[in-house]
């Protein structure tokens, strides 16, 4: 009895480091940015599927390597003798039910989840070790247009959410390229190959001398990084030096601009040092980056990766996709100031005057009847009590019901925000209340295609 009391007292309110509460307010967040997820993927014809939250560790072994599944994975052993982890990302998982039924599903399978996963990684502004992500995926279609219909689509999420071209940059670039850019143009061999790519990648978290050093130390070869300045400084394809521009690679590349540019994306831009950490994409990589200056960071992105499906032991499938995450995007809303006022789900709060309890609860029973969400105060409490309750719970009406109330049939209707009060009857409080929820609907949608 003593440890247990002991060790109660010593218990934090605080979550889990790297994790976070979701309150009420915080909930309406998520639950915002979630959804305009959803509309968004599935006017693109994108359907939603699942996943487990354990997998084997193997599975993340053989997709991401020894960074990703042996130092930020949560593994331990289950009862059963087996190495499992918590999800780390959801690639491998849909990569693994798409080999499943690979002869069942009808391609171009276009695919998304919104799901939550666990890495351990050093918290920090915008990385947590629990996020949540968008992944979207379409898998069967080579080519260009696939790769412009994810891009395209992440651009429509930003614009979704209220953001002008001003707000981001679309940066592209293509694996194959790095890789041309690494051999055969400066000549790299695998290890310094390897070393560049993860310095370039990084590049934009460092600083001009010390990204200068760094290169310094892979690359002693005064030609070669003088090769290396000029691809940096090369804006477009067409700056790029004559032993790559003339490539097929780069002529997917001004295939996917020509595409851009049709769609009306304009502020998509190439990018040779662009490199998407995961060594997996075998194409066209982009990455969303938001150009304020409090918040100049990339916030997703995505790419071509056609060898996963393949590793399961089938024929491999084209893929392409992307995953924008939770709390980037709740960073740059409110950097931009760009969150709308959401309301609670609840839509009234029922004050009880005096003894009516029973005549409130059948009150309240009539209006979610009709649909409308209804909290009534069963405490007994004073009226201002239960007023301030509304209050703290955002609640954005308030009916009283008193003895003269339910005798007449008519119902004091207040208007928390505005103050304003009104005798109605329940119909008309239901038109109301009905009345403000498709407004909002109304709102959000004309957000949707502004």
């Amino acid at each position: 009895m003593y440890d247990t009391i002991k060790i109660m007292a010593t218990l934090s309110t605080q979550p889990y480091k790297g994790t976070r509460d979701y309150y009420p307010e915080d909930k309406r967040v998520q639950n915002y940015i979630f959804d305009t997820w959803k509309r968004v993927v599935e006017r693109h014809g994108y359907q939603e599927y699942s996943a487990p939250m354990v997998e084997p560790l193997d599975l993340y072994m053989a997709k991401s390597g020894e960074e990703l599944a042996g130092e930020q994975t949560y593994a331990f052993t289950d009862r059963g003798d087996r190495r499992v982890a918590i999800r780390p990302e959801m690639t491998p998982s849909i990569s693994r039910m798409v080999a499943a039924k690979r002869q069942d599903l009808g391609y171009p399978a276009r695919l998304y989840s919104i799901a939550n996963f666990m890495r351990y990684e050093r918290p920090q502004r915008g990385r947590e070790r629990e996020f949540w992500q968008l992944n979207a995926d379409i898998f069967g279609v080579n080519g260009a247009l696939a790769d412009a219909e994810i891009v395209e689509m992440a651009d429509e999420i930003m614009k979704a959410f209220g953001a002008k071209d001003t707000m981001y940059v679309i940066r592209v670039n293509h694996r194959r390229l790095v890789d041309q850019m690494m051999k055969e143009y400066l000549g790299l061999d695998g290890e310094r190959a390897h070393k560049l790519i993860k310095l370039l990648d990084k590049k934009d978290k460092m600083g001009v001398d010390e990204f200068v050093a760094a290169a310094h130390e892979i690359v002693a070869d005064h030609e070669v990084l003088t090769k290396l300045s000029a691809l940096i400084r090369a804006k477009t394809v067409n700056e790029l030096p004559d032993e790559l521009k003339h490539s097929d690679t780069v002529e997917q590349l001004r295939e996917l601009f020509g595409l851009f540019e049709k769609a009306n994306i304009t502020n998509v831009k190439f990018d040779i040092t662009l490199m998407r950490g995961f060594d997996y994409y075998t194409g066209m990589v982009f990455e969303i980056f938001d150009l304020h200056p409090d918040n100049n960071r990339a916030m997703f992105g995505g790419g071509r990766y056609d060898g996963l499906v393949g590793l399961f032991g089938v024929e491999p499938v084209s893929t392409v996709g992307f995953a924008p995450g939770l709390t980037p995007t709740e960073l740059f809303l409110n950097t931009h100031q760009l969150l709308p006022d959401l309301s609670p789900s609840t839509e009234v709060g029922i004050v009880v005057v005096d003894d009516n309890m029973t005549s409130a609860l059948d009150i309240a029973r009539q209006l979610r009847s009709e649909g409308v969400n209804v909290a009534v105060d069963t405490t007994g409490r004073k009226v201002e009590k239960q007023i301030k309750a509304i209050i703290k719970n955002d609640i954005p009406y308030a009916i009283f019901i008193g003895a003269k109330e339910i005798e007449e049939e008519m119902y004091t209707f207040k208007d928390i925000k505005t103050t304003n009060e009104e005798k109605m009857s329940l119909e008309r409080i239901v038109s109301r209340v009905k009345d403000r929820r498709n407004k909002q609907r109304v709102v959000d949608d004309d957000e949707l295609f502004e």
